[in-house]
């Protein structure tokens, strides 16, 4: 009878291992797994940033472009409809999702004139507003738009013309 004993007992001991083992795997755990590596967020252009046509009168102005693209006129600077466009910079960014960039706009910039004169540009603020976190994964892509003021002094300073340049944005990611 002992060993017939012995037997149950470890049947009995092999069954509460099991429910103990099945138990500890019905309880609710926390999953953890190391996060991605940092991605430097890649900067695409998509679109420059326009001011479109308008006329100064003698004392001059400022045009500003939202990020929303939406142009805004001071002084007395006139905007025009003649075809030319109007609109806020656009930049596609991949990064990976809940990176947090801020932006860093550069100092103002001067833009040379195709006819002489030179006017004062000044970066604006972005949409999504600084700083932000991209939500999406690579390879989707997360769009920031970017506006700017155009500081326009009388046509003695600034004659009629094209007016073109560059301007840097830096962007911090943490």
């Amino acid at each position: 009878m002992k060993p017939f004993i012995k037997q149950y007992s470890f049947c009995l001991r092999l069954q509460l291992l099991a429910l103990s083992a099945i138990f500890f795997l019905a309880l609710p755990q926390d999953g953890s797994a190391q996060e991605p590596p940092p991605r430097p967020v890649d900067i695409t252009v998509v679109q420059n940033l326009g001011f479109g046509a308008f006329a100064q009168g003698a004392l001059g102005g400022s045009v500003t472009i939202s990020s929303a693209g939406l142009r805004s006129t001071s002084g007395d600077i006139i905007p025009l409809n003649l075809g030319y466009i109007f609109r806020a910079a656009s930049y596609r960014l991949v990064g990976n999702a809940g990176t947090v960039v801020s932006i860093l706009n550069g100092p103002d910039v001067s833009i040379p004139g195709s006819n002489g004169g030179s006017m004062n540009l000044h970066i604006g603020a972005s949409d999504p507003a600084s700083p932000f976190v991209i939500m999406t994964v690579p390879p989707a892509f997360t769009l920031m738009n970017v506006g700017g003021t155009l500081t326009v002094s009388n046509p003695g300073s600034n004659p009629p013309g094209n007016y073109s340049g560059t301007f840097d944005i830096t962007l911090i990611q943490e």
